[in-house]
């Protein structure tokens, strides 16, 4: 299952499934979402709602793909892996190799979403959720496939140095309510915040 992608030009012979790209993020006031490599904020509850949406299938067997950056990858501690109902694919132009506990290194995001389409597994991949960092976002906001951005809002400021990126909220529309979203502030370490979730206009 671990491999790099795309390993031949075989992949041009299997038709393409589409499959939605999503966004899933939390960002401070001024659109931080990390610093040096972390969190800067200790939320557990919202780290399970990111959990549940990106581990979440409609039958068993089924998987979602989760796409990350070479540096969020590397920032990760290993105590989450494996995640269940997930396949890792890791963007890097450098690594020659796939790092511990993914399954697929990718050249860029074009090519992790084409994985999840085209792959003898893409039968069995439901949704594809970008996890950051900043590039990885910016070009999955400009992705075609791109329908849904769940998108955090931490109501406090925290020193950072990695940006979300700006999202034309013409495009990427506020929703009031969503299935399976809490409404409402939320409040956890002193800490407010609430989930909002953005709809791409078609």
């Amino acid at each position: 299952m671990f491999s790099y992608w795309p390993p031949t030009k075989m992949q041009d012979r299997w038709e393409v499934s589409e499959k939605p790209v999503r966004l899933i993020a939390a960002a401070c006031k001024g659109g931080g979402i990390g610093k040096n490599g972390t969190l800067p904020w200790n939320l557990p509850c919202e780290f399970q709602y990111f959990l549940r949406h990106v581990t979440r299938v409609t039958k068993p067997g089924r998987f979602n793909l989760l796409v990350w950056g070479k540096l969020t990858w590397l920032s990760n501690p290993p105590t989450p892996f494996p995640i269940a109902n997930v396949l890792n694919a890791v963007l890097s132009e450098t690594l020659q190799t796939v790092p511990d506990f993914a399954h697929f290194l990718c050249s860029d995001l074009d090519s992790a979403v084409l994985l999840a389409a085209r792959h003898p597994l893409a039968d069995l991949i439901e949704t594809i959720w970008v996890v950051g960092g900043s590039r990885v976002y910016k070009d999955a906001l400009e992705h075609p496939w791109c329908d849904l951005v769940f998108l955090t809002d931490i109501m406090a400021e925290f020193d950072c140095d990695v940006f979300f990126p700006e999202m034309d909220t013409k495009v990427f529309q506020k929703q009031d309510r969503f299935a399976g979203v809490p409404s409402g502030i939320q409040e956890e370490n002193g800490i407010k915040y609430e989930f909002q979730v953005f709809k791409k206009k078609k």
